[in-house]
């Protein structure tokens, strides 16, 4: 099968060793060595990945992060380049960092100045179609609106709460950006009531 994960990456490993350790990111309060820590912890230390969702360990989770990203950095993103073992097979690395890589690719590209859009392969936009319904629902789920999310050439949805009527279109990996709560750099058209599209655009999005 096609590893649009492992693609990515490859990719994303070079442009954060292009970048250097103290790059700024799109993730608040992290450079790029705190996003290759990041990522590093979220494979390699189950023990410490738990605290990025459950509150009570996030403690041990940023002490753990913030070792991981005082050491060596090119060595630090030798270990983003080489899969863990247990994702090492091209099906589990899909089912787990298809969306988690795209994203981290682009907070690191769209932080730096004079960043330019990609144009990602059509089947590549495709599998992060199929990733983008659970995304949008998981971060709207509060949020006071019917929220259809129209991808091109993909099949509109809605998510949200319920109320007064938004529309969001773009790109399937936009979209993913944007509902992933990086809004302000996510190409996308968002219609519906002016104060509500607002709210929606700076609304904290995400898990």
């Amino acid at each position: 099968m096609t590893s649009f994960a492992r693609a990515e990456r490859l990719a994303l490993a070079d442009t954060l060793l292009a970048a250097g350790p103290d790059a700024p990111t799109l993730c608040d309060g992290w450079a790029t060595r705190d996003l290759a820590a990041h990522l590093v912890l979220r494979e390699r230390r189950p023990d410490a990945a738990a605290g990025i969702l459950i509150t009570a360990v996030q403690r041990h989770t940023k002490q753990v992060q913030d070792r991981l990203a005082a050491g060596d950095y090119a060595a630090l993103v030798g270990k983003v380049r080489r899969p863990a073992l247990w994702v090492r097979p091209a099906f589990a690395d899909e089912a787990v960092n298809i969306t988690e890589f795209l994203v981290h690719h682009e907070d690191v590209r769209r932080a730096a100045p004079g960043w330019t859009p990609r144009a990602l392969d059509a089947a590549y936009e495709q599998a992060l179609a199929g990733r983008l319904k659970q995304s949008a629902r998981l971060s709207t789920r509060r949020f006071p609106a019917a929220i259809t999310v129209e991808p091109q050439h993909g099949t509109p949805f809605t998510v949200g709460k319920g109320g007064d009527e938004l529309h969001v279109h773009g790109k399937p990996s936009e979209l993913l950006l944007f509902f992933t709560g990086r809004q302000a750099a996510a190409d996308v058209t968002v219609t519906g009531p002016d104060a509500l599209a607002d709210r929606l655009k700076g609304a904290r999005l995400g898990l």
